[in-house]
């Protein structure tokens, strides 16, 4: 399937497998590029541009397919290195960034220097737009569906997608709530050309997570996902459990007067502790609504394949016989 976005990163199928922190390793950014999708290394994962030069080094020794490396840009006392992770991103030959957050464009000029192409995640219109002004290549539009931040107009994809249509030059792929050859076909009709998945790539067999973590999801329903932290305006969306029940009931509690350090013990450092050692109680951590949709837990070979067979029957039987 040719779309504007194979064609711009140079990949087989119009899926793009989103930066998660502690999941976008080299394993599975490779297994998604090599089954003609994009994947994504996360770049704040790693941490330091060492150990990520040695991340993006062990994805080349998987994989001679296009993949990308996520930036996302944090407000910190101590903010990581950034110059120097793009340095070592320009340094490696990685064709694709994809940077999230904060307005990348203090950091665009190099990578666009080294023909680098930005692809920017962006939960508003208004955001898709500013990303379009300052030069991104194509940018991610993240209805309220998504899993981690969602952003705060709560708009989602059916009015999210199309509005972007409208407004946009530049081609956009649709996330949150993406998971089959069904969603890949719907984001399309609305204007997309190509969908990235978060969640779905997650329940795999390729992503390094503990299986505590895959079974979670595949156990979940599009109900068990809750909203916090939004009296910080810092909405994320996680997966239910005895954490973010904690969690909400300080927010409550506490009302506007939460603080961060007041939830810093379920919020702070847990990743580690969640994704590799499979300790689904720790904390909080990042889910979408699509957990509803995931069923099982295949490889992402077998995965990519079906959505792309599924979206296929739909369009040349379903859609045509209408």
């Amino acid at each position: 399937m040719k779309t504007k976005i194979t064609e711009l990163f140079g990949i087989e199928h119009p899926i793009i497998q989103g930066g998660m922190h502690h999941v976008g390793f080299a394993e599975l950014a490779a297994a998604v590029s090599n089954a003609g999708g994009l994947g994504t290394i996360t770049g704040l994962t790693q941490g330091t541009p060492e150990k990520l030069a040695n991340e993006i080094a062990r994805c080349k020794e998987m994989t001679d397919k296009p993949f990308a490396v996520n930036l996302t840009f944090l407000p910190s006392l101590t903010p990581p290195d950034y110059p120097g992770l793009i340095k070592e991103i320009i340094d490696a030959g990685v064709p694709v960034v994809e940077t999230a957050g904060r307005n990348p464009a203090e950091y665009l000029p190099a990578l666009k220097e080294a023909g680098i192409k930005v692809i920017h995640k962006c939960t508003s219109v208004r955001h898709s737009i500013k990303a379009q002004s300052i030069g991104c290549d194509a940018v991610s539009v993240d209805g309220f569906e998504c899993g981690g931040h969602p952003g705060e107009d709560d708009i989602p994809n059916f009015i999210l997608l199309p509005r972007a249509a409208e407004e946009l030059e530049i081609p956009f792929v649709a996330s949150g709530g993406m998971a089959d050859g069904r969603s890949l076909v719907a984001a399309m009709a609305l204007g997309a050309e190509g969908m990235n998945m978060g969640t779905r790539f997650i329940a795999t067999q390729d992503a390094p997570v503990h299986q505590n973590v895959k079974e979670a999801i595949v156990n979940a329903t599009e109900l068990d996902t809750r909203l916090i932290m939004r009296s910080l305006t810092n909405t994320e969306r996680v997966l239910n459990n005895e954490a973010v029940e904690r969690l909400m009931e300080k927010e409550k509690a506490l009302g506007d007067d939460l603080k961060f350090e007041d939830i810093i013990d379920e919020v702070a450092g847990v990743y580690p502790k969640i994704m590799h050692e499979g300790t689904m109680e720790a904390g909080a951590w990042s889910c979408g609504m699509v957990a509803g949709l995931v069923n099982d837990i295949p490889t992402v070979q077998d995965l990519i394949n079906n959505i792309m067979s599924q979206a296929d029957e739909i369009i040349k039987s379903k859609l045509q016989n209408f």
